[in-house]
């Protein structure tokens, strides 16, 4: 199975750190977000990765190379400025899958999920990994009941910005710019999302306070 980082997005409330340096390059532990995410993917035994660009994304291709030192393989995904979002970001990218399905991970968490958990797809458009919702998000997104996930109101989690795709669910898209979501809550209605809630750590280093967060759960660790 491939793997997709997404790695495009220009992380606004990360600013000024990312005005000349890409999120998924920022460092955690002595390492970058996206290389923690390529070592617990490769853990996984997964070589193949896509990785999709736009906000400084030479950068990112400059400093992660062709992959050889991670022992993957990486092609990458140019998208235009301002990016597709995650949906058109994927649809962007899907003919680099051959109509398998795959693993997309957001290069900008740091989770400390063993990627083997996730499992092959049996009839479903998608399978969501969900979390706890944050005090950032206590809203949540979606409900999960005996693994299948669905759009009530209550017992609701967060997406975790990781799951396993199947290429069908972007069959119907056009190319362009669209948001992920939409996709996913038609999945939830007609009864073909499936997933599972993770309650290990995860954070969405979306401001410098969950930057900071996630290096002192890096230093508590010792990694």
């Amino acid at each position: 199975m491939k793997a997709m980082l997404l790695a495009a997005g220009r992380g606004e409330r990360l600013r000024p750190l990312t005005d000349h340096t890409p999120k998924p390059l920022l460092e955690v532990g002595g390492r970058t977000l996206i290389e923690w995410q390529i070592e617990r993917l490769r853990r996984a035994g997964i070589r193949d990765f896509v990785i999709n660009l736009a906000h400084l994304g030479a950068r990112i291709e400059a400093f992660l190379g062709d992959g050889r030192r991670y022992d993957a393989r990486f092609t990458f995904s140019h998208e235009p400025a301002g990016a597709l979002e995650t949906g058109g970001g994927i649809r962007h990218a899907l003919h680099l899958f051959e109509g398998a399905p795959f693993v997309v991970a957001n290069a900008d968490v740091w989770i400390e999920y063993d990627f083997t958990r996730l499992p092959r797809l049996d009839g479903d458009l998608a399978h969501l990994l969900l979390v706890p919702n944050p005090a950032h998000h206590r809203g949540g997104d979606f409900a999960l009941r005996a693994g299948r996930v669905a759009n009530d109101e209550d017992a609701r989690h967060t997406f975790a910005g990781v799951a396993v795709y199947s290429p069908a669910l972007f069959e119907s898209c056009a190319p362009g710019r669209f948001p992920l979501a939409p996709l996913l809550r038609e999945a939830a209605d007609r009864g073909l999302l499936g997933g599972q809630l993770f309650d290990g750590c995860w954070i969405d280093v979306g401001t410098p306070e969950r930057l900071r967060e996630a290096q002192l759960r890096v230093a508590s660790l010792g990694a």
